[in-house]
């Protein structure tokens, strides 16, 4: 699968078009995707797009940045004329009637959106499972998870249905699968990507890319990061190319290697060698790296409860009758956090924001830090999960949901693989708002793996 880059340089010589390039992703999806099962619903305008994208190349008119660029979506973000899922037998079959703000804007680009990625139910869990489209599996082992929430867009990705996928992160659910399925995953800054509707995470939750390469999530975020208003979070910034400056490397750059995200975080070998061959490969690139001293409060109280609650807060808005038909996961942690105070979640979000100045204060000395993405490569399919909130922070998600309640930028960087044939990653992390210096340090890493 070529590169988002590559297939515009292509467009541009005329020795590609964009219908060749979609008949080329339609094909391999009709090959493999019945086997990794990564679509919530295809989109039957993919190929009219397609032909008016041809068309405008051949004239030497293409309309936007992205034109004829094969995408996906995942199915918690609106596109008019698809029905928005959520993974759930509870959300409506019905179409949705107006294109999110990432919609529009991969409109205007000109991509062509492919269709709709599946997720888990409301986007609430890492195993790659809902109960309105089953499992999505992985690419590289199809007994093994996709991860989660962003499950469809992490595959597609890995098995190379097109180069551009936008998946959303509360907690690292663009983080966590890309890790496991091989590829490149991007959380921006909070707000630096409008959503609307918001989720039920959607204090803490980004929107962003999910692609094979460094300097594709960086032309994806280009078209993405653009003010919108129907967002009250989002960043009132000018449009900017973000790939500039991403080829200038990390000489001089202080990185630190973050040894726990506030509390006793779990990693296994796998973890320990990806972290020790990326910090090896940014030294020799001219970085120095250093070991992290820094008091965090504990995450794995903190983030459970603002995941429990809203949660709780979603059930709450599905009558009793239908709640038998939920994901029993899901049910499990919203009824243990039912009885969340007001003052809890006060008490949550002053340690929130501790967390986000003690990092802060972080930044004044490093430039970005370290640390694994994820506790273990890709789990099996057959993998049970008795408690979903231990789960949460020893399984799942306890090197991820540390940047979320900071709402930093963060990255997952794919390292090799281990002995199974299972991808490895790091993760990296800047300063909030510093999401120029994160795709340059991860360009460097992945430019010398």
């Amino acid at each position: 699968m070529m590169s988002a880059e590559d297939l515009l340089a292509h467009y541009k010589n005329k020795t590609l078009s964009p219908l060749e390039a979609l008949l080329a992703v339609t094909e391999r999806i009709a090959a493999e995707n019945p086997t990794i099962n990564a679509f919530a619903v295809m989109n039957p305008q993919a190929l009219q797009a397609a032909r008016a994208s041809t068309a405008r190349w051949a004239a030497g008119q293409p309309e936007g940045v992205l034109d004829g660029v094969p995408v996906t979506i995942k199915d918690l973000i609106d596109i008019a004329g698809l029905p928005t899922r959520r993974g759930s037998l509870l959300t409506s079959p019905d179409p949705a009637a107006t294109d999110a703000p990432i919609t529009n804007a991969l409109k205007a680009a000109g991509a062509v959106i492919i269709g709709k990625t599946t997720t888990t139910e409301y986007g609430w869990k890492t195993p790659s499972d809902n109960p309105l489209h089953g499992s999505t599996k992985n690419p590289w082992h199809p007994a093994h998870s996709a991860g989660g929430s962003s499950s469809g867009a992490a595959a597609a990705a890995g098995a190379g249905f097109g180069p551009l996928h936008v998946g959303t992160d509360a907690g690292g659910s663009i983080r966590i699968p890309s890790a496991w399925c091989g590829i490149v995953g991007l959380k921006p800054s909070f707000g630096r990507v409008p959503q609307w509707p918001l989720g039920a995470f959607g204090h803490v939750a980004c929107a962003g890319p999910m692609t094979r390469t460094v300097r594709d999530s960086a032309l994806m975020l280009t078209i993405l990061a653009r003010f919108d208003v129907r967002d009250p979070f989002s960043l009132p910034e000018n449009p900017r190319d973000w790939r500039a400056g991403i080829e200038d490397g990390v000489e001089g750059m202080k990185i630190a290697i973050l040894p726990s995200p506030g509390f006793n975080a779990p990693v296994d070998q796998d973890g320990h060698d990806a972290m020790h061959i990326a910090c090896k490969v940014l030294e020799e690139s001219g970085a120095t790296i250093d070991i992290a001293t820094i008091k965090l409060p504990d995450c794995a109280e903190i983030f459970p409860k603002i995941w429990g609650a809203a949660l709780s807060r979603l059930v709450e808005t599905i009558p009793i009758q239908r709640r038998h038909q939920l994901d029993p996961g899901l049910m499990d942690v919203a009824c243990r956090y039912q009885d969340v105070t007001a003052l809890d979640m006060l008490e949550a979000e002053a340690q929130r924001v501790q967390a986000a100045h003690a990092m802060a204060m972080l930044h004044q000395t490093f430039d970005a830090v370290i640390c694994p993405t994820v506790p273990h490569c890709a789990p099996r399919l057959t993998a049970r999960v008795t408690d979903p909130v231990h789960a949460l922070w020893n399984d799942w998600a306890p090197w991820t949901f540390l940047f979320n309640l900071t709402r930093q930028p963060a990255i997952t960087i794919p390292v090799g693989t281990n002995a199974a044939g299972l991808p490895r990653a790091v993760q990296l992390a800047t300063a909030l708002y510093r999401d120029n210096h994160l795709l340059r340090i991860a360009r460097t890493l992945e430019r010398a793996l």
